[in-house]
């Protein structure tokens, strides 16, 4: 197994973050149209693990708000 300097791994945590972030956008665009800024705001700056839990909430919320509650 090849040796994961940490920066390399700070770059990957990162990707994986943007990732999800992309992804969490995207689906709260489709349901309830474009994000506020606020939402975008709140998104970008969350880190992957509550990225994730965000957009398993996205399956029951009746708005964009019931996500982060």
């Amino acid at each position: 197994m090849p040796y994961v300097t940490s920066v390399e791994r700070i770059g990957i945590q990162k990707g994986r973050q943007e990732g999800e972030a992309a992804v969490l956008l995207r689906q709260i665009a489709l349901k309830f149209g474009p994000p506020s800024e606020d939402v975008c705001a709140r998104i970008e700056a969350a880190d992957a693990d509550t990225l994730l839990d965000w957009s398993g909430r996205i399956l029951t919320a009746e708005r964009a708000d019931d996500i982060f509650g």
